[in-house]
């Protein structure tokens, strides 16, 4: 009996929705020896923010540092943190994350874990970053910034930005990308976008991507609907 290869699992910006995570790792069915690896934005915006952390942390899972799991940390352990970041945080999903906890306190442990993870992970014919790179610099001179943040400088590139790398990210929904539609992925020079915009009305839809097969997966959180497509029909190039 020849033996399935083990495969590498990719999945989007998550932000809170725990339950939808739930139902598309179902839907995914990872095995003990597949590789899977989150893109970061876990917390924020959704209802359980506290439960995808714990989830992720504790199954031992490969993840990035999202620019709102960078905020968070940002906001909570700087003691001169300025009123209006913090304020920013709050607005952009934080006052979610916090109501998520028991008694509003976000778990130190949680914390801790958020400021070990890294900002971008080397597979060899694929690089993870939450957000993509500054194309202007090096991998060695890019920084949080640019890995959790960076958006159009690095969505334009015509290019790619390594010769044999596939870079994958989250960071921005994929259909506010010209050409690309609610819940599809999203194309560009050298680079592949999966947030699917989870929590947002006009979307709803979490990804999870088989890079081994080619297939994704698809929950959307707000209808409560599963598909699985091939990669080749569920993107669409991005058109500047």
């Amino acid at each position: 009996m020849r033996e399935i290869p083990k495969r590498r699992i990719i999945i989007g910006d998550i932000h809170g929705h725990y339950e939808g995570l739930m139902t598309l790792l179902d839907a995914i069915a990872p095995a003990s020896d597949d590789e899977v690896y989150f893109l970061g934005d876990l917390i924020d915006r959704g209802p359980q923010s506290s439960q995808v952390v714990e989830f992720v942390k504790s199954s031992n899972y490969n993840c990035l540092l999202g620019n709102h799991e960078q905020m968070l940390v940002n906001v909570l352990t700087n003691e001169n943190i300025s009123p209006a970041i913090a304020q920013a945080w709050l607005y952009s999903g934080g006052k979610a994350t916090i109501a998520s906890y028991e008694e509003s306190k976000i778990y130190p442990e949680h914390i801790e874990w958020f400021m070990s993870l890294p900002t971008y992970l080397d597979l060899g014919d694929i690089w993870l970053a939450h957000a993509g790179v500054d194309p202007k610099l090096s991998p060695l001179e890019q920084t949080t910034e640019e890995l959790c943040w960076i958006r159009e400088e690095f969505h334009t590139i015509t290019k790619p930005y390594f010769p044999n790398k596939l870079i994958i990210i989250g960071h921005t929904i994929t259909f506010t990308l010209p050409g690309v539609n609610p819940g599809q992925l999203a194309k560009g020079c050298g680079w592949l976008g999966i947030d699917t915009g989870a929590y947002h009305p006009r979307s709803g839809w979490l990804t999870g991507l088989d890079t081994t097969n080619d297939i994704v997966y698809q929950v959307n959180v707000l209808q409560h609907q599963t598909r699985t497509l091939t990669l080749e029909s569920a993107s669409a190039d991005v058109k500047w």
